[in-house]
């Protein structure tokens, strides 16, 4: 998806008086600029009028903030710089506005805003498996802390494309958001940004940006210069950042084998279990007439565990409900998870990979002795336990342990719950578990066209 083009001062200065219901001629008089110099702007015969004649034209339109800050964008970029600063606030740094509520995650989002609200939290990093609602829950805590503390929040996508950005092109959110980007990219942009922030409190989101040795020296940087900053990360990949906390997010919990081994009546699993109650919410969108009943939440609940809870896989699976039963899609969720994940509809080509190759890159991205340690475990009977894995690997309880940790951070195995006094178990999931097993299948292929070559 291409941006439009910012409008210029000529359209600008046109919107603003016809809003003010004036003609040229009463403008002209309220703010004793003469009518052929506001023709001029309009007609856009006049690109860099003098500062003083749009400060009385703005104040004759009685325009707000963010349009005079509009104004002075339209005539140079820069001019941000001087203006935006006296009037940089939580009115003119808002978060993306969430589509739809957040469905669970009360926890987590707790957590958040709880680091986020302290002056010794400046630096997290939310990772987690791709669709797993990185970004959901950072726009639900930004928003939360927006609205509540009124502090300023930047969200920065690696892009100016992203649904997400919610900033119009042109407007002052978007130019000091693309002042961010080009701090991250290339170091550039970084005095403006500190002339801009200074000692005021503000959240800049940086919504799935891969982080360097190079952009955490200016993340670092830009913080020390800003003593009220925090900035906030999402990504794929957990990167421990000097000075910085990795807050691990996984999917949503499933019901248990033992609780869908049970059907009681008055569908007990939507309670305390938001995958079902998130996944059954798409389902009256694709198929209204689907009634919840005890059948229908109990297959659901099993799609939930076989999709291990991935809110972005649930909702593309849901999708598919226009083409299958309730009893297909399960088979299918079974069987050949990863044809679920992108849904019936092709995604946007420019929003990026679809979930199923973010999800396989994930997985076959790892390095060798990780790679190797995840098929070993993805063998094993769950729930296991660190102990029994180590044993499996032939590897020392310390190493297996740590190695078990970087697995679980990212989100590729996850924690079952125990009993009190029990060793705690893990398991593998799923979608990983299909992403492991299309590439043993396509391993003896590859290596049979790489002979024939």
């Amino acid at each position: 998806m291409n941006s439009q083009p910012a409008p210029g001062l000529d359209v600008l200065l046109q919107n603003a008086r016809r809003r003010a219901g004036l003609t040229q001629e009463q403008l002209a008089g309220l703010s004793t600029v003469s009518v052929r110099a506001i023709r001029d702007l309009e007609l856009g015969r006049v690109r860099h009028p003098r500062r003083e004649t749009l400060k009385l034209l703005a104040n004759a339109m009685r325009l707000s903030d963010a349009r005079r800050v509009e104004v002075e964008l339209a005539v140079d970029a820069k001019a941000v710089g001087r203006v935006f600063q006296d009037i940089y606030g939580a009115d003119l740094a808002t978060p993306p506005p969430p589509l739809r509520p957040l469905v669970g995650r009360l926890p987590e989002l707790e957590a958040l805003t709880a680091r986020l609200s302290t002056d010794h939290e400046r630096l997290l990093t939310l990772v987690g498996l791709p669709g797993v609602g990185k970004s959901r829950l950072a726009q639900e805590a930004a928003t939360v802390i927006h609205a509540r503390d009124r502090v300023p929040v930047l969200w920065v996508s690696p892009d100016d494309t992203s649904e997400t950005g919610g900033a119009a092109s042109g407007s002052p959110q978007s130019t000091v958001a693309g002042w961010v980007r080009a701090l991250v990219r290339d170091g550039g942009e970084f005095e403006e940004l500190v002339a801009l922030i200074g000692s005021k409190a503000t959240l800049i989101v940086l919504d799935g940006h891969e982080v360097s040795p190079e952009v955490t020296s200016r993340l670092l940087g830009l913080l020390r210069a800003c003593e009220r900053l925090k900035i906030l990360t999402t990504t794929d990949r957990p990167v421990q950042l000097p000075g910085g906390r990795l807050l691990p997010l996984a999917p949503l919990a499933v019901p248990s084998e033992a609780e869908l081994a049970v059907e009681v009546a008055g569908s007990p699993l939507v309670a305390d279990r938001h995958a079902v109650e998130l996944t059954l919410s798409h389902v009256s969108y694709m198929r209204p007439d689907f009634l919840p009943t005890d059948a229908v939440v109990t297959t659901v609940a099993h799609i939930c565990r076989a999709l291990d809870g991935m809110p972005q896989a649930l909702e593309a699976a849901a999708s598919w409900l226009l083409l299958y039963s309730p009893q297909q899609l399960l088979d299918i969720a079974r069987t050949a998870p990863l044809v679920l994940l992108d849904g019936v509809t092709p995604a946007d080509p420019a929003a990026g990979p679809a979930l199923s190759e973010r999800l396989t890159a994930a997985v076959t991205g790892l390095d060798p002795q990780a790679a190797g340690l995840l098929r070993t475990l993805a063998t094993l009977e769950d729930p296991w336990t660190v102990d029994g894995a180590a044993r499996a690997c032939g590897s020392s309880l310390a190493r297996t342990a740590r190695d078990v940790h970087a697995l679980l951070v990212r989100g590729l195995i996850r924690r079952l719950p125990t009993t009190a006094g029990d060793p705690v178990g893990f398991t593998v999931l799923n979608l990983v578990r299909a992403v492991l097993a299309a590439e043993r299948e396509t391993a003896p292929a590859e290596l049979a066209a790489a002979l024939a070559d």
